[in-house]
């Protein structure tokens, strides 16, 4: 994939993302917030033949939705953005792990394991941003956690529900 940059003076910036799949998607961010879409013919990536224009919040949620925040393919078994050193990752709660039932401060996930949970999004719909000890970890929830590369204890504090 190749990503271009350009300022768009008075208007904001413009990037330019050609896939491998050979498809040409612009997305113009604009200084007020609103986000244009274009996508292009793959025969002719000079012509434009989609175009959608969201407002902040909408561009938001599209982004959560395409960064795996509220579903998960069942193949992928983690999901992960990388930050430098920092990485986040997307955990589903499988019926069968030890940790259902329990809170985050119950499974000490921090001390254990050096991630933080910065989001759990339940089945039901029900979301917790930046959890505090006392949410309880539930089937079928989805876990978002933050930490450095190297530490990847997490996954068996859910499935074991102990560090």
């Amino acid at each position: 994939m190749d990503i271009r940059e350009s300022i768009l003076p008075g208007i904001g910036i413009k990037y330019r993302i050609d896939a491998e799949s050979g498809d040409r998607i612009v997305i113009i961010i604009h200084d007020d917030g609103r986000r244009e879409l274009y996508h292009f013919d793959y025969e002719d990536l000079e012509q434009s033949i989609s175009m959608t224009t969201l407002n902040d919040q909408e561009a938001r949620l599209i982004a959560s939705i395409i960064g795996g925040m509220t579903y998960k393919p069942k193949q992928l078994e983690s999901v992960e953005m990388t930050f430098d050193d920092f990485i986040i990752e997307w955990y589903r709660v499988e019926s069968h792990y030890a940790s259902i039932g329990k809170s985050i401060g119950e499974l000490d996930v921090r001390q254990n394991s050096g991630a933080t949970v910065i989001a759990i999004v339940e089945k039901k719909g029900k979301k917790y941003v930046n959890p505090g000890p006392e949410v309880i970890i539930s089937d079928d929830a989805t876990v978002v956690v933050v930490g450095e590369r190297d530490q990847k204890r997490f996954k068996q504090i859910l499935m074991n529900g102990s560090g």
